[in-house]
């Protein structure tokens, strides 16, 4: 009889714990359809309530949701904070890790950027992080900051232009040095330091900005734009004051300064976009 009420016993907390399961999966999937249906208040509310009753992985991934909506209503000060005790609870789940990561890596870039230097230590801290998408995203980010902090996401940066395949993620590195400093680009991005190699002799000044647009399919540019560089030059340097702030702000070296180093390249392929429907976008100096 005992070996009875113990087996009894046994498929009764068997059956409750499949009952709670599945009541905290219910939860769960009414909490992310508030959540794609843009609800972000009602969902991190919901969210909140499984943290509540604390069981199982959804408890876990619901910390990870409330940052989310969080950073989604705006709210970067606690998204930010989120994220963080999300993190502290050493997750399980690598992928929601690695994308909370991300978000709190973008957080702190917008608030930094805001006027928060105090958030400067997370993003230096990120770009030394074992998960390459971190880094990678990191650079990325901290490229548009300057300074300082954009010099030290150059060597993450270089090594996107030599290891990755993917051209837009190169592109966009690219971009990211052209913002930290436009010579960059003027040297080999692979030579690893004690290489050995010999000084690049310095390039003659670029003369001309050649822009060339092709459609899906096409052989021939539909946009054609061959500008003398000082014509180029002129033209930026004469932008309204708030306009050159606002580059600045967004990375971008003072007029003088970017010009400089940008005619100091020399001819170089600054862009080569293939985009998903096609369509091309090349830019060279000449």
């Amino acid at each position: 009889m005992r070996l009875w009420a113990s087996v009894g016993a046994g498929l009764l907390l068997a059956s409750v714990a499949a009952s709670t399961s599945g009541a905290d999966a219910d939860a769960a999937r009414a909490a992310k359809a508030l959540f794609f249906d843009r609800k972000y208040a009602e969902a991190r509310a919901a969210w909140e309530a499984i943290v509540v009753a604390g069981r199982g992985d959804e408890s876990e991934s619901a910390a990870f949701w409330i940052a989310r909506c969080s950073e989604n209503l705006g709210e970067l000060d606690l998204g930010f904070k989120q994220y963080s005790e999300f993190l502290a609870r050493q997750p399980k789940d690598v992928a929601l890790a690695e994308e909370a990561k991300t978000s709190r890596v973008g957080i702190a870039a917008r608030l930094v950027k805001s006027g928060r230097p105090d958030l400067l230590p997370v993003l230096q801290k990120a770009l030394a992080d074992p998960s390459r998408t971190v880094r990678y995203f990191t650079a990325l980010q901290a490229s548009g900051l300057g300074g300082e902090l954009g010099r030290l996401a150059v060597p993450v940066l270089q090594g996107i232009v030599c290891d990755e395949k993917d051209p837009d993620l190169v592109d966009r590195a690219k971009l990211g040095l052209l913002k930290v400093d436009p010579m960059l680009l003027s040297q080999n991005p692979c030579a690893r330091a004690g290489a050995g190699s010999n000084p690049t002799k310095p390039a003659r000044p670029a003369s001309w900005i050649r822009i060339r647009i092709y459609e899906r399919g096409s052989q021939q540019p539909s946009v054609s734009i061959n500008l003398p560089f000082g014509l180029a030059e002129m033209v930026f340097k004469s932008l309204p004051e708030d306009a050159q702030r606002e580059l600045k702000r967004k990375g971008l070296a003072d007029a003088d300064a970017f010009w400089e180093k940008l005619k100091g390249l020399g001819p170089a392929q600054i862009l080569d976009i293939q985009g998903e429907d096609g369509e091309k976008i090349q830019i060279w100096l000449e």
